[in-house]
């Protein structure tokens, strides 16, 4: 049985204006010239979505950098060999720049051959001192392995090295490419060139300590600017199908076979999974059609669309067998007619390309961001045959006799989470502004496509801490906000506004930065709940009755006169609500209410940094009210201060008999 979402929890449209696909008289795209611009700097770290153009980014820069700047080598390292296709030999000149992209066939490590091989080449590259042993590409764990076999980290003395898919790289003392950068950030004159389509990791460890990201230039190329600056793409769409039972007896009434699409079936240790990876793939033939036959030279099923009539090319890259062979076709394929439908499990995410491809249709919870982000990066091409993207996740809605109820409602969370984010990167970006006088000016459009809006009572920005934070690190500390275990139990709960604003998201803009003063945590509080706020808020227009036009913000259920935005009202509002309704209209009620049970049994329980966090909470209380908070109270914000209350003394009472024993 399949329930439908009626309309895509995110819509955005875009104004087809043709900027970022559009190259300069050096051949460059919009973002490969901000990214140009900033070339002579050691350390550049660069953020843009899929297709934006950062591989053809980095070449420009790199080749700049070999002529101009005394880098002698360039190391460009990839996640996986499939993607260093994207870093073959290129024209540049004929565009308009200087020198083409040339690599020596014998140090692109990302070619078929056996793995210590290309350890050993890539050492040798390093010290090799020929001027024709210039460029050299290899997968992240190649350059690990090299790197454990170097003696000296001056070997990487005026070498590039540049990390694709640099959110693969963690801080984490575990991690041998983290370890690696920081070695080499350290104690060389490298260059360290590092992009990115993602910044979310699907951990809580960071990419680089705060120390080390200091140490680079960024540029960041947003995703609206990337897909505003199309020619083709009008709009893109998140929606979700919620199932009972199997999903293959839902997945025809969610699957449209006139889309380029883009099938990922489930892990096999998830719970929707059905073990059986090869039956589902056949389950999934089954509901577009009938099997025609298969192309013994590439792979490629032909499939009777039993809807159409029409035949679909259908891959497998689910089945190990043969699998070479598609995804050579895959490589190769250049036009609309080469495929319709592909079907995947680990595979066709991160670094795959296909722009034709119209529909990206997951199967079941996704737990990383990271991954989100890389799957809707695959139908996020501009190409001449869309102009609409869609993202649907088909979920499993939980049944009320199902003891595992609590978890699949956190498993949905975090996937409605995660489209709630999406919309804050996709959509143009909001600045924000105190509003001091009524004559200040009305909301306006940036050059970027984004919106200038003014709040009375917002707090003026009073640190280069905060300012950075706002302009830089915006989309990641929403993601860390949304991946937090509080915020989304807060979510399924239905917790007062008050509590989700002015308790969770505070915490977690503490744990995150935990250098800033308060007063810093509440300005950069007050402008993150602002712009989640308006971001997710519906705009409206009424002529009064003198004939003014009165522009108006629909936020949750409330209606504003933008003039009258004020940050009082805005902290009056969850900016999660909307992850509450979807749950709300598509899960019965009786498993909302065994899941809110569950929830509220584990609602007073702390951890230290929460309490650390409530404890000036509580004394702000006592000095405001002359007594202690109730826990009979019909606030609910005072009851929780009630019990964080309780579970500081309790704590107080532990560690001073801890120290007792200790005397």
């Amino acid at each position: 049985m399949l329930k439908n979402v009626s309309d895509n929890i995110v819509e955005i449209n875009y104004h087809q204006t043709g900027t970022s696909t559009n190259t300069n008289e050096l051949g460059m795209r919009e973002m490969q010239a901000k990214v140009y611009a900033k070339r002579n700097s050691q350390y550049l770290l660069v953020k843009a979505p899929p297709a934006s153009g950062k591989s053809r980014a980095l070449m420009f820069v790199a080749l700049d950098k070999l002529a101009n700047q005394g880098v002698k080598k360039v190391i460009v390292a990839v996640p996986e060999r499939s993607i260093g296709k994207s870093f073959k030999n290129t024209e540049l000149a004929k565009y308009g720049f200087y020198e083409d992209w040339v690599v020596d066939p014998q140090y692109d490590l990302t070619l078929p051959g056996g793995d210590m091989g290309k350890v050993d080449k890539l050492v040798e590259f390093l010290k090799k001192d020929d001027p024709s042993a210039r460029i050299a590409i290899c997968t992240h764990a190649t350059l690990r392995f090299a790197y454990e076999r170097i003696e000296n980290d001056h070997v990487f003395d005026d070498v590039m090295v540049a990390i694709d898919e640099f959110h693969h790289v963690s801080a984490d003392d575990s991690s041998v490419l983290g370890q690696a950068l920081k070695n080499i950030l350290r104690n060389s004159t490298a260059h360290v060139f590092a992009m990115t389509g993602s910044y979310f990791r699907g951990d809580s460890a960071p990419i680089l300590t705060p120390d080390d990201e200091a140490m680079f230039d960024k540029v960041t190329y947003t995703y609206y600017e990337q897909l505003d600056g199309y020619r083709y793409l009008k709009s893109f769409g998140i929606d979700y199908k919620f199932y009972q039972g199997s999903y293959l007896e839902a997945i025809d009434k969610a699957l449209d076979t006139t889309k380029k699409t883009i099938v990922h079936i489930p892990n096999v240790n998830s719970g929707e999974s059905t073990k059986d990876k090869y039956g589902e793939v056949d389950a999934i033939f089954d509901a577009i059609g009938s099997v025609v036959g298969q192309d013994e030279n590439t792979g490629i099923y032909t499939i009777k669309d039993k809807e159409t009539g029409r035949l679909l090319k259908v891959a497998d890259l689910v089945t190990e067998d043969g699998r070479e062979k598609v995804q050579e076709y895959l490589r190769t394929m250049n036009s609309a007619d080469d495929l319709d439908i592909l079907i995947a499990l680990g595979m066709a995410k991160e670094g795959f390309d296909w722009p034709f491809a119209e529909q990206a249709l997951t199967i079941g919870y996704r737990h990383s961001l990271t991954e989100v982000v890389q799957i809707i990066g695959r139908v996020t091409r501009d190409s001449s045959n869309k102009s609409h993207s869609q993202f649907t996740n088909l979920i499993e809605q939980p049944d009320a006799k199902n003891e595992d109820v609590e978890y699949a409602v956190n498993q949905i969370l975090k996937a409605i989470s995660a489209s709630l984010l999406m919309e804050q990167v996709l959509a143009p970006q909001i600045h924000l502004k105190p509003r001091k006088h009524e004559h200040d000016p009305q909301p306006s459009d940036d050059d970027n496509g984004g919106a200038n809006i003014y709040v009375k009572g917002l707090a003026e920005i009073t640190s280069d801490k905060v300012r950075n934070i706002l302009e830089n690190d915006m989309n990641d500390l929403q993601a860390a906000i949304l991946q937090d275990s509080a915020v989304k139990k807060g979510i399924a709960a239905d917790v007062a506004a008050e509590e989700m604003n002015k308790i969770l998201i505070p915490k977690v803009i503490m744990t995150r930065y935990p250098d800033l003063t308060d007063d810093e945590v509440e300005q950069v509080r007050q402008y993150t709940v602002a712009q989640i706020n308006l971001q997710h808020a519906e705009t409206d227009i009424a002529v009064d009755e003198q004939g003014k036009t009165n522009d108006f913000l629909k936020m949750a259920d409330k209606f504003v006169n933008i003039d009258d935005l004020d940050i009082n009202l805005i902290d009056s509002i969850n900016p999660f609500q909307r992850a509450y309704d979807v749950i709300s209209q598509n899960i019965n009620s009786d498993v909302l209410r065994k899941i809110q049970s569950a929830i509220d049994a584990n609602k007073y329980k702390f951890d230290d940094q929460e309490l650390i966090f409530l404890y000036p909470k509580i004394k702000q209380f006592v000095v405001e009210n002359g007594r202690k908070p109730s826990k009979d109270s019909h606030d609910e914000m005072e009851v929780k201060l009630a019990y964080a209350l309780s579970a500081l003394k309790v704590l107080r009472a532990k560690k001073g008999a801890q120290n007792g024993q200790a005397d």
